[in-house]
């Protein structure tokens, strides 16, 4: 039996308010729900490939127009960790790389690269500058290792907990990028003119 690659991008449905805090805090709260909605876009544009599924999994749960266009899964409850990992044991077989819709410059190579490296390793991160991770792949067999309990998030040391959790699996990883939390790393990006002139 082939086994079906799966990509999840992880969003929250983009309304004003709801989301991306820090962001709206250093930037305002309609720029910051421009600048989500515009990410959100770039992603699903950028990473639909016939190499793999594209899955959207959404929170909340019943939200969005979207429902006619994307593969949908429900992100359930619970904090970060305990939704990724009910996203990854509900997916069909086959391997799976997660990704945030945050993540500017993301390209269906960065993805490939991801499976690529599960051919070899039961798990790859794409490291963020902040401690974090904008990217992770299990290969989930020949059992699925739970990589995300006790990690704090949202700290400089999610990384490193969720790499704790993976001892004595293969790891690999990719090259780090800087997702955008706030505005220092929206201005970091240097994408604020073409963000703010456009909606998608």
């Amino acid at each position: 039996m082939v086994l079906r690659r799966h990509l999840v991008i992880f969003a929250r449905y983009p309304i004003l308010g709801a989301g991306k805090r820090r962001l709206a805090h250093d930037v305002g709260a309609v720029q910051a729900l421009r600048v989500q909605r515009v990410m959100l876009g770039h992603a699903l544009r950028r990473l639909a490939d016939r190499r793999w599924l594209l899955w959207l999994a959404v929170t909340p749960d019943r939200s969005g127009p979207w429902r006619a266009r994307h593969r949908l899964v429900a992100q359930g409850s619970g904090n970060l960790g305990d939704r990724m990992t009910a996203v990854a044991r509900r997916l069909p077989p086959g391997p799976v790389v997660i990704v945030g819709s945050d993540v500017p410059g993301i390209m269906g190579d960065d993805v490939a690269r991801a499976f690529r490296a599960l051919g070899n390793c039961d798990a790859v991160f794409g490291p963020a500058h902040d401690g974090g991770y904008w990217l992770i792949g299990l290969r989930r067999r020949p059992r699925f290792v739970d990589p995300f309990r006790n990690v704090r998030w949202s700290s400089p040391h999610a990384l490193a907990d969720t790499r704790r959790n993976l001892s004595g699996n293969a790891i690999a990883l990719l090259n780090s990028r800087r997702d955008v939390d706030d505005g220092a790393s929206l201005a970091w990006h240097r994408r604020w003119d073409r963000l703010n002139d456009r909606v998608c």
